[in-house]
């Protein structure tokens, strides 16, 4: 019997949940939901009874923890992403109500296969890698630590795209993942807002008056998000795009098919795709639209809340925080304001100080190319009313900074540049570790930090540990439990606990029993869904994340050409044994990733049948990489690949989900691998490369590459195997291109940090092979990981950014 605890009106109530309850509930769903009948239900069946079920469960705690934030007036954040990488839900659900062992006893006893049951749920394909990611844990931070939230995104139909690999090369095809229902969902048709896009400005009666030529309806989808121990739980709030006129009647009556389609074509086509290709005008107009979209529409439903129980508008800062997740919903800034001004009719100014006061925004790169800018013609055309109230914004700014010597503006070159536009629009700027957020300071908007010093501020990143350790890692958990107790799992500073237990002959034995347990079942998923034969007790060397040149996955490719060149000039040499783990996807018009993980598979078809290395070395690309898949890698990796070119990652998060699961890091200072060093000790970490200050001054030498290629033999013997074609014997000269940039170019320093990867590899295998020694190290990587709950990055927004309170405080 599980008993569950729900607070209502400030009353706890308790609720006695047996098995049998939950198998008769589960039955009820079965039947009167999905209308079958137990013998003739299939595998998706029992699972949509199974998470309506769970689902019930959840809609208690979120219909109170709206009632509470109504009744108390609470603050409310809301966080704006273009990404939620939120997986799957049937099993998250299960751990953060305390279900979870309970439900796998129900299925059980009803004949079906927990694990499943799980498996078969899509994995929502909402968003790309770690941006999407970090905002789905800090929806979940944020509803464990009860602060009052929404989520806002898009209910993209295809969401990125489906990878899979076609001779090596990888081919991109669309996601199906809401083929069928989507059974976490709750469809709001009845908060629908309308969007519009192009046409003209008109001034009225001294007022500017923006009649849009053409307009789409955003219909809202809202998914609740529960936190730890069902306490809480705040909404993700989808937009899908529909048509404000469904069909053109009258045209189709005449014949014109195509055109009297037009309108549901143009809303489809919003909310269908993430990130559509933008090498095109029809490509970066399509995603402005999307952008303004999401924006508009939550912009929209935020000022109707608020009015629903507050009447002066510009009390609005007191009531509401917005924080911007990246560049792409910078344009709230002046979408605010046209709100404030045109519609509700605020003084200019006023609109814009209040619009600064909500506004928070976070920066997630440090790649100038990654801040976002906007052709003037192509922003004006789509947005004619932004365009102009962006320019009195940068006018305004302008005038109130007269004595600037070189004034950065937002609308320069012909460019409307969104990074410039989402710093001045905020009145408070995060980077997202120690690092990044200097280097913001430094390098990225150095004159608007001299405008604006207090501005900038860090918030480390964060994972939640319920997904990432509780939820995937169900053996190390346990045994986390069995030393320290319940209770880290919402303290995860209490991991410290575990410290004293790692000079312990049995704690060392029993972690390394759970680490080979997640090794055993990743082998056999390798196996079955690769063709790849693995050994268990080799060292698993995992690399996961998004194809790009700065996160040097060519570094890691060509060391292991390196090594597959040393085991075979000396097989019987005292080599451990390595699977090399490689996972992601390359944005579809990235060719020169696309170039990376063609070598990459290549290189694995040559050496994984090569019988002289055997099993010293195998490598594994598993197609489609996706938090499903992650839950799998993390829990058995071993070494944790945090190889970027220093000065060049903003964060990262797999870093910190690695280090949590007891994977010691080999990596770089960049990003959080910083704070991760400071905090497990750098006898814990394998660190290599140049710094971030070192690279600046490494790159003015223009003949930087050919010297750190010639003073390495082990990269020139890897230069030669790929001018010779020894991984393309189809297509000989199949990498010339790849061998001339790293020769003449090579801008992320793959050559120059190459010799001290190999060694700081070699040192990862000698301490691998002393078996006490790696799992003291893993263990301390676990032990010392605490300060990367994102639980504390969000209690660090709500301090510093969004000035809230936790509503579960009494």
């Amino acid at each position: 019997m599980r008993r569950l605890e729900a607070r209502e009106n400030g009353k706890l109530a308790v609720i006695d949940l047996t098995v049998a309850t939950l198998k008769s509930d589960i039955l009820r769903h079965l039947t009167y939901t999905l209308g079958k009948d137990a013998p003739n239900a299939s595998l998706y069946d029992w699972r949509m009874a199974l998470s309506f079920t769970m689902r019930d469960r959840i809609v208690e705690p979120w219909f109170a923890s709206t009632r509470r934030t109504w009744a108390e007036d609470h603050k409310r954040v809301y966080y704006l992403s273009m990404e939620y990488l939120i997986g799957r839900l049937l099993e998250d659900a299960t751990i953060n109500l305390g279900l979870r062992d309970l439900a796998e006893t129900a299925m059980n006893d009803l004949g079906q296969d927990f694990r499943a049951l799980v498996e078969d749920e899509p994995d929502a394909a909402l968003g790309n890698g770690g941006l999407g990611r970090l905002a789905a844990c800090f929806m979940e931070s944020m509803a464990t630590l009860g602060c009052p939230a929404y989520g806002y995104g898009i209910r993209y139909e295809h969401g990125l795209f489906r990878q899979r690999f076609e001779g090596g090369q990888q081919v991109e095809t669309p996601e199906d993942w809401l083929n069928q229902p989507h059974a976490w969902e709750f469809p709001r048709p009845e908060a629908a807002y309308t969007i519009g896009f192009k046409g003209t400005v008109e001034s009225r009666d001294g007022r500017d008056m923006w009649l849009p030529g053409e307009t789409v309806l955003a219909s809202a989808h809202d998914t609740p998000v529960v936190g730890w121990q069902g306490k809480w739980a705040n909404t993700l709030r989808l937009w899908g795009a529909m048509p404000t006129t469904q069909f053109d009647l009258e045209r189709f009556n005449r014949g014109d098919y195509a055109a009297a389609a037009e309108p549901e074509a143009l809303a489809r086509t919003l909310s269908r795709v993430l990130y559509p290709d933008d090498t095109t005008y029809q490509g970066k107009e399509l995603r402005l639209k999307q952008e303004f979209f999401l924006t508009s529409a939550a912009l929209q439903d935020i000022l109707r809340r608020y009015k629903a129980g507050h009447s002066d508008l510009r009390a609005l800062p007191e009531h509401v925080a917005i924080q911007m997740n990246d560049t792409h919903p910078s344009i709230a800034g002046p979408e605010l304001i046209r709100l404030l001004s045109d519609v509700h009719g605020m003084p200019f100014e006023d609109a814009l100080d209040t619009a600064r006061a909500c506004l928070g925004y976070t920066n997630h790169t440090l790649l100038p190319e990654a801040l976002e800018r906007w052709a003037t013609y192509t922003f004006g055309n789509v947005l004619p009313r932004h365009m102009q109230i962006i320019e009195r914004i940068d006018s305004w700014h302008r005038r109130t900074n007269p004595n600037t010597p070189h004034y950065v503006g937002i609308v320069k070159h012909h460019e409307v540049r969104m990074g410039e536009l989402a710093f001045i629009m905020s009145h408070k700027v995060n980077g997202v570790s120690a690092l990044h957020s200097d280097l913001v300071k430094q390098n990225l908007f150095p004159e608007l930090h001299l405008l604006h010093p207090d501005r900038i501020i860090n918030e480390t990143n964060g994972v939640t540990p319920r997904r990432w350790l509780k939820m995937c890692n169900r053996p190390l958990a346990g045994l986390i439990s069995q030393t320290i107790g319940d209770g880290w799992e919402d303290d995860l500073d209490r991991l410290k606990g575990l410290e004293p237990h790692v000079t312990d002959a049995g704690f060392l034995s029993a972690f390394g029993v759970a680490k080979r347990q997640n090794k055993v079942a990743l082998a056999h998923w390798i196996e079955r869904d690769c063709g790849v034969t693995v050994d268990p007790d080799a060292l698993f060397d995992v690399q996961v994340k998004r194809i790009h040149e700065y996160k040097r996955q060519l570094l890691n490719i060509l060391e292991t050409i390196s090594r597959w060149d040393a085991i075979r000039k000396n097989p019987t040499g005292n080599w451990v044994p390595r699977v090399k783990i490689f996972g992601g996807k390359s944005a579809p018009g990235y060719a020169v990733a696309k170039e990376i993980i063609h070598l990459i598979n290549d290189v694995a078809s040559v050496v994984n049948a090569d019988p002289l290395t055997g099993d010293l070395l195998k490598i594994v690309y598993p197609a489609n990489y996706n938090v499903s898949m992650a839950e799998r890698l993390v829990p058995a990796a071993d070494l944790s690949e945090q190889i970027s070119t220093a000065g060049k990652e903003a964060s990262g998060t797999g870093n910190m989900k690695f280090m949590m699961n007891g994977a010691p890091t080999i990596g770089t200072l960049d990003g959080a691998n910083v704070e991760i060093l400071q905090e497990v000790g750098a006898e814990n970490f394998f660190l290599f490369g140049l710094t971030a200050a070192e690279v600046v001054v490494r790159r003015q030498d223009a003949e930087h590459s050919r010297k750190a290629i010639e003073a390495s033999q082990k990269l020139q013997d890897v230069m030669q195997m790929l001018a010779e074609g020894r991984f393309s014997p189809d297509q000989r000269d199949r990498y010339h291109g790849l061998v001339h940039r790293m020769w003449h170019s090579d801008y992320f320093l793959v050559a120059s940090d190459f010799d001290a990867y190999v060694a700081a590899q070699a040192e990862a295998d000698a301490a691998y092979a002393n078996r006490n020694h790696w799992l003291k190290m893993a263990a301390l990587n676990t032990a010392r990981s605490g300060f990367f709950s994102s639980d504390r990055t969000i209690r660090g927004y709500m301090r510093d950014i969004w000035s809230v309170e936790s509503a579960l405080q009494p």
